[in-house]
C-alpha cells in the first residue's frame, strides 16, 4: 500500500486501474461491393463441368471482305491482286464483287485463288481503276439461266477453352485465442467473415487479370490458372496510342464524339444491345460529364444485385458500374472493360463450387484452422462481343 496527499487525477493511472474505453467490436472498411462481377454472374450464367479443362466452339458469319494489293489503274483488266485471307475463298465463280469505294460492280469468273480474283469489270456500263488498298466486297450471286450449281463454299467453328483455378483462403486461431473474451468480438467468426470476403476478392481478380496456364500439366498434380478477361479479349482499344482515332489530340484522350463512334463502330457491333461496363474511377467521371451534358443518365438501384447507372445510345444500352477494387489496382482507374453476359459464364467443377471446410488443421494442433474452397475459372463464350478500353484519362 501506498499513501497519496492531495488532489487525484485520471492521469496517474495505469490501465491496470484504469482500462480505456472501446467501442464494442470492429468496424470492416471494404470497396463498396467487392465483387460485382461474381455477383453478376452468380445471378446469370453460372454452369458445373466434369474436367478442370473445358472447351467450347465459337462461330461467326464471315465479313466476306477482300483487299486490293496493288493499284489497277485500267479499267479493263480482269485480274485484280489481293492480300491473302480467308475471305476471299467465298469469291466463287457467279459471285458479286463491289468496290466500297468507286461503287464498281464485278462479276467473279473463276474462283478465288489465295491472292488472285478474276473478274468481269464495269457490270452496268461503268467505268472506274481500282486503288491500292482498296476494300471490295462480296453483294450476292448472279447465275446464268440454265447454269450449274457454283461450287460449295463452308466455314467451320473454331475451339476455346480455359481451365478452372483452385482457390483457397484458411483461416487459423488457438484454442486459448478462441477461449479468451476480446472486445471486437469472436476472433474465429472474425476471421471467417475476413476470409470469405478475400476469397471472394480472389476469384474477382482472377476473372479480370488471369492468364490462361497449366503448369507441369504432364504430372499427377498440375496447377492451373483460369484466363481472365483482360488476357482473353481481342477487341482491345488503347487511348493511349488510338486517341486520334477517338478525337484526341494527346495520348489517353478520347472525346464524346470519339467515344460514341467508338460504340457504334465496335463495341456493339456484335452481341447484345444492352452490355455492363465495369469501370475505374476516371473513366467513370468522363462518363459523367457526357452525361451531364447528353446522356441522361439512369441509375438503377440494386439492378441484378449490382446498382447500374444506364446510358442509352443510339447503338445501344450501356450499364455502367464504378468497379470498387479498380480503385485498389494501379492503372485500372482508366479502363473501362464491356462484358455482354448472355457470351459470359462461370464454370465451377462438380462438387467444388465455394465452400467452407472446417477443422483442417493437424492432428495434433492445438488450434482451429478453416478454408474457403473454390474450384471455378471464367469461360466466354464469344470474344468479339466484349471490350477492353485502356489508358482513357481525358476528354
Amino acid at each position: 500500500m501506498a499513501a497519496i496527499q492531495g488532489l487525484r487525477g485520471t492521469g496517474e493511472f495505469t490501465t491496470d486501474f484504469r482500462p480505456k474505453n472501446y467501442r464494442e467490436l470492429f468496424t470492416l472498411l471494404e470497396p463498396n461491393g467487392n465483387a460485382p462481377l461474381n455477383a453478376l454472374l452468380a445471378m446469370g450464367s453460372s454452369e458445373g463441368t466434369d474436367d478442370p479443362e473445358y472447351k467450347n466452339f465459337r462461330d461467326e458469319l464471315p465479313d466476306r471482305k477482300l483487299k486490293v494489293n496493288g493499284a489497277v489503274s485500267s479499267t479493263s483488266t480482269t485480274t485484280v491482286t489481293i492480300d491473302a485471307s480467308d475471305d476471299n475463298k467465298f469469291a466463287i465463280t457467279g459471285a458479286i464483287v463491289v468496290n466500297s469505294e468507286t461503287g464498281e460492280v464485278m462479276h467473279v469468273t473463276a474462283d478465288t485463288t489465295a491472292t488472285t480474283l478474276t473478274v468481269a469489270r464495269n457490270i452496268g456500263g461503268t467505268s472506274h481503276q481500282i486503288a491500292d488498298n482498296a476494300e471490295l466486297f462480296i453483294a450476292g450471286f448472279a447465275a446464268a439461266e440454265g447454269g450449274n450449281a457454283p461450287t460449295a463454299i463452308s466455314f467451320d467453328a473454331t475451339v476455346a477453352s480455359n481451365y478452372t483455378q483452385i482457390f483457397r483462403t484458411a483461416f487459423q486461431v488457438s484454442n486459448t485465442l478462441n477461449s479468451t473474451y476480446l472486445r471486437t468480438g469472436d476472433k474465429m467468426d472474425e476471421a471467417m467473415t475476413k476470409a470469405l470476403k478475400l476469397h471472394m476478392s480472389d476469384i474477382e481478380r482472377a476473372m479480370f487479370f488471369g492468364v490462361k496456364h497449366e503448369e507441369n500439366g504432364s504430372s499427377a498434380q498440375p496447377t492451373r490458372f483460369t484466363g481472365g478477361l483482360l488476357n482473353s479479349l481481342t477487341n482491345v482499344v488503347d487511348v493511349s496510342t488510338d486517341f486520334a482515332s477517338y478525337g484526341g489530340s494527346t495520348a489517353g484522350q478520347m472525346t464524346e464524339a470519339g467515344f460514341d463512334s467508338l460504340l457504334i463502330s465496335s463495341v456493339f457491333k456484335y452481341g447484345s444491345k444492352q452490355k455492363i461496363a465495369f469501370v475505374g474511377e476516371t473513366v467513370a467521371n468522363q462518363l459523367q460529364q457526357i452525361g451531364k451534358d447528353r446522356w441522361k443518365p439512369t441509375t438503377y438501384e440494386g439492378a441484378y444485385g449490382v446498382n447500374l447507372t444506364q446510358y442509352t445510345t443510339f447503338a445501344g444500352d450501356l450499364m455502367v458500374h464504378l468497379h470498387p477494387q479498380f480503385r485498389q489496382i494501379p492503372n485500372m482507374k482508366n479502363a473501362m472493360i464491356i462484358v455482354d453476359f448472355p457470351y459470359l459464364s462461370y464454370r465451377y467443377l462438380e462438387g467444388r463450387d465455394t465452400q467452407l471446410l472446417e477443422n483442417r488443421q493437424a492432428p495434433d494442433a492445438d488450434s482451429i484452422k478453416s478454408e474457403y474452397l473454390t474450384e471455378c475459372g471464367l469461360e466466354l463464350l464469344q470474344d468479339k462481343v466484349h471490350s477492353y478500353i485502356k489508358n482513357w484519362s481525358s476528354r
